[in-house]
């Protein structure tokens, strides 16, 4: 009992000497209302304009439910299933590609973004929104700049990814190497060593697990992606499956989606592996 009240007492003196921390913020409470208010207005703006209904939802439902009908069997002609297979190895190919081109170009703009690497502050800023700009521009739309560029075709469809994913790599690169340790590079500098020097050995062998990390996962990504650019016209499965459906060839739309749905899982199950193994030592 005497425990309970010296521990009251102390609670009523620190709030006396503290009033500030005890106090009721009413900007806060406003602000939190203001933020509530608006993500609700939002939400109904966003079910009335686009017509949110149980109804429609419901129709649409019994509309998925005959594609799905019609998509059993899939087909199995061993012809089909080998040319849906190829386009798939086009696919992967369009997003290895594009993604190694992006580490690699990325890496540099890393660098110049990391406050630890490239002082010049107006200069880190450039680089910065430069890579801000890239990835702000989603995939697709730079695919229908490359496509009207270099025509139609896988090419256009990996530079989209090159572009875009570089401001993405650079970001995420650029957020290891300011986070590492410094001590690895004033080592370096103090043994005489330049700041190329001081880079090279004492910060990327501590950031280059995460670098390859990072690819891995935005490889994973990117084939997922390399599906919907293709339909622009950038070639691949994600031509195969348009014309498919274009077609109404729902069978062979169903032998489609099983085979991405199965080339995703095992690039995930081995990308997994490889990053367990280099982040966790696994």
């Amino acid at each position: 009992m005497t425990s309970l009240c010296r521990d009251e007492r102390s609670m009523v003196d620190i709030e006396r000497r503290h009033p500030e921390v005890f106090a009721v913020s009413w900007r806060r409470h406003w602000l939190q209302g203001v933020a509530w208010g608006t993500a609700l207005a939002v939400l109904i703006y966003g079910l009335v304009v686009f017509d949110f209904s149980p109804v429609r939802i419901w129709n649409g439902l019994g509309q998925l439910g005959m594609l799905l009908r019609f998509m059993v069997p899939p087909a199995t002609d061993p012809a089909v299933v080998w040319e849906f297979l190829k386009a798939i190895f086009e696919t992967l190919s369009m997003a290895f590609v594009g993604t190694l081109f992006a580490a690699l170009l990325a890496t540099p703009f890393a660098l110049l973004s990391a406050r630890n690497v490239f002082r010049f502050r107006l200069g880190r800023f450039g680089v910065r929104r430069g890579m801000d700009f890239l990835r702000g521009v989603d995939q697709l739309v730079w695919a229908l700049v490359f496509v009207r560029a270099v025509g139609l075709g896988p090419l256009a469809g990996v530079l989209a990814i090159i572009i875009s994913d570089i401001g993405t790599l650079a970001k995420l690169f650029s957020e290891a190497v300011e986070g590492c340790d410094r001590k690895p590079g004033e080592g370096v500098a103090a043994s005489g060593g330049n700041a190329l020097q001081c880079t090279r050995f004492g910060i990327l062998p501590q950031v280059l697990p995460m670098f390859i990390s990072s690819t891995l996962y935005i490889f994973e990504s990117n084939v997922r992606s390399a599906t919907i650019l293709v339909i622009v016209g950038a070639g691949g499965i994600g031509y195969q499956l348009s014309e498919r459906i274009r077609g109404h060839h729902w069978e062979e739309v169903a032998t489609i989606l099983i085979l991405i749905l199965v080339t995703v899982y095992l690039i995930d199950w081995v990308s997994g592996k490889i990053r367990g193994r280099l982040i966790e030592g696994e």
